[in-house]
């Protein structure tokens, strides 16, 4: 229809043109009668049809339509979701779809390609992890988590890719053409614990917090590991062999990898915060700078080939405590809903469209290869969890019990990293690709399907802790803050540098420098504390308000104030001015856990006198005085003391 317009509108110009040009009129006005005389007169389109020019978007909407249809009908039957996790469930689902579309006759489309998976589908989710990640119990395990994740990782790959090239020089199994390199990079790709697998999982078993952060942050910070191994092993599997050289290349590559991503996140992290210090005049645009400055340090790391995946998780943890004291309440809540809904649905796709692919691909099954990987992953995780919990537990105060080492070994789920990893290589260099790829499929359907079904009554027969559903109080937030304190105290006294004697330098230069840089007006000032409630109050109200109560108040409150008894009017809580509430509230950001500066070291041998100490003896010997005028003044005072003339 809007091609039949411009073309009448460009005829229309130039008959009017030809008409008014002088000199060859005469020319002109045949040339037009022919144009005019030639023109035939088409039927007006009413209706056309045009599926190509939206081909693309409309499947996508289609794509993430059908998603969530799955994901709310399996909500709307409890039971189901109760027995079976949710991502056995949309694999299944995108089985069958895949199953339809071969049914048809059409060629199922590689929707689980490499670019979708890495820059579209796996970003959400990741932002969704880092951005909500406690960072106080992932700070206090990051040394276990650590230990997981870089050896644990490193163990399982020369493990299960070791192993596997032993099984394939074993005569029978016609896998002799098989080489060390590709199978050390095969057991790198299978080795690696996958984070949209262990949420999925995790989330509906309610482990607790301990376990939780121990799964999900080694599934966070293998990350580097994998990204280094990956193309280690793929750059040298032409050469045939990795000389000592290589080796070191290899671990400083990972150190570049993985601080290179963390260094990239938090310099976003912190542009994020500065922003948002000036948009409290255009409130609309502030979600959209915490979304745009974490995909872009995704983008910016994935470029230079460092960990996306530790970018977007220093990322969402710097910027989050800065952007939350700037932004609206409006705002934080667009930005949390979003972000889960976001998530959802792209761990939603990624199921569907892991079943689809498993469908649509071509497969080499070869009973040893994928046998012995399955059986191989199992034993490696078990060795590996035990092995590196043993020497842990020598530094742990609290120590991880034998069923939680069985839940952080059964929970090393597999998932579409490793598959998209395994989809990357190349079938001239690889020409076992197939076969690597039917193995990782077969390996994810093995953890997700089997562990992540059987993990939830395993917990419940083990009765292993869960996670406390109960909020945070105040007086839980005072009592943390004071053990805080007085743990850097006893450090400090000890002349131990331990981590609560660098955490409160953290703090103090955090308080003292960056969030007067970061965060807006005068919120910086305000301690913790009085912050902490402040969120807790407000979280409260609006509770209160969407449960109906905010409407209820107004009608509970008499009409007319009742007149207290002079004993309860004694003890009531005085009503300050506006004026004194400020003043009280200027001394306790001033004053309220107001630290010592200047910390010395306790040593028996130099023992320092107390420079205070006399000026506190004469602050007594004042204050004892003035009691004893008070109690003179008050003798001659009272008249039942006085004696008569």
């Amino acid at each position: 229809f809007l091609r039949f317009l411009l073309s009448r509108m460009l005829l229309a110009s130039v008959l009017h043109a030809q008409d008014n040009t002088g000199g060859h009129d005469d020319h002109r006005g045949i040339e037009g009668s022919h144009v005019r005389t030639n023109y035939t007169k088409k039927a007006f389109p009413v209706l056309a049809l045009d599926y190509h020019h939206i081909q693309v978007p409309f499947e996508i909407s289609l794509w993430v339509l059908l998603a969530s249809l799955m994901k709310l009908g399996f909500h709307l039957i409890p039971r189901l979701s109760s027995i079976v996790p949710e991502s056995c469930l949309l694999i299944v689902v995108g089985l069958l779809v895949g199953g339809l579309i071969k049914l048809a006759g059409e060629e199922v489309p590689p929707v689980l390609d490499s670019n979708l998976f890495f820059l579209c589908l796996l970003p959400p989710i990741i932002l969704d992890a880092g951005y909500f990640l406690p960072i106080r119990p992932f700070m206090e395990n990051i040394g276990t988590i650590l230990m997981f994740a870089v050896v644990g990782t490193l163990w399982n790959a020369f493990f299960v890719g070791g192993l596997l090239y032993a099984v394939c020089q074993i005569e029978g199994t016609y896998l002799s053409q098989v080489e060390l390199l590709p199978c050390l990079l095969f057991g790198s790709i299978i080795s690696a614990v996958d984070p949209v697998a262990v949420l999925a999982v995790f989330e509906e078993i309610h482990i607790n917090e301990l376990l939780h952060i121990l799964v999900f942050g080694e599934s966070l910070l293998n990350d580097a590991v994998t990204v280094v191994l990956y193309h280690l092993f793929e750059e040298y599997s032409g050469a045939g062999e990795v000389t000592p050289m290589d080796v070191v290349l290899g671990v400083i590559c990972f150190l570049i990898v993985s601080l290179g991503g963390i260094a990239v996140g938090a310099i976003y992290g912190i542009l994020a915060a500065f922003t948002s210090r000036f948009t409290s005049h255009t409130r609309v645009i502030e979600p959209l700078f915490v979304f745009v400055y974490s995909y872009m340090a995704y983008l910016s790391a994935e470029m230079f080939h460092l960990s996306g995946i530790m970018a977007l998780i220093a990322c969402g943890a710097v910027m989050r405590p800065y952007v939350e004291a700037n932004i609206s309440h409006k705002s934080h809540t667009t930005v949390k809903y979003f972000l889960k809904m976001w998530s959802s649905v792209s761990e939603t796709l990624i199921f569907i469209f892991l079943g689809v692919a498993t469908v649509a691909g071509p497969h080499a099954w070869n009973w040893t290869f994928v046998s012995v990987t399955v059986i191989l992953c199992l034993v490696s995780r078990v060795i590996g969890v035990v092995g590196l919990t043993f020497i842990i537990n020598k530094f742990r105060i609290v120590k991880l019990t034998t069923k939680d080492q069985f839940i952080v070994a059964y929970g090393g789920l597999r998932g579409a990293i490793a598959f998209s990893l395994g989809y990357l290589l190349d079938k001239d260099h690889f020409p076992m690709r197939t076969m690597f790829l039917t193995a990782i499929i077969t390996e994810i359907f093995f953890t997700v399907f089997v562990q992540g079904m059987t993990i939830k009554p395993l917990v419940d027969l083990l009765a292993v802790k869960k996670k406390q559903e109960a909020k945070r109080s105040i007086n839980e937030e005072i009592h943390t803050q004071f053990l805080d304190h007085l743990l850097t105290g006893i450090e400090d006294i000890c002349g131990h540098y331990g981590h609560h004697h660098w955490k409160d330098k953290l703090n103090r230069f955090n308080k003292k420098y960056i969030k007067k840089c970061l965060i807006a007006g005068e919120r910086y000032k305000e301690p913790q504390l009085i912050a902490f409630y402040h969120k807790m109050e407000f979280k409260q109200a609006i509770e209160l308000v969407e449960s109906g109560g905010g409407v209820k108040l107004p009608s509970a409150m008499p009409s007319q104030p009742k007149k207290l008894p002079p004993a309860v009017a004694e003890r009531a809580l005085p009503q300050f001015t506006k004026g004194r509430e400020e003043e009280i509230r200027k001394i306790l950001r001033s004053n309220l856990q107001k630290t010592r500066q200047r910390l010395r070291s306790y040593n028996r041998h130099t023992l320092v006198a107390d420079p205070f100490e006399d000026g506190w003896n004469d602050f007594i010997l004042k204050k004892q005085r003035m009691i004893e005028l008070e109690k003179k003044v008050r003798l001659a005072d009272s008249p039942s003391l006085v004696k008569p003339d």
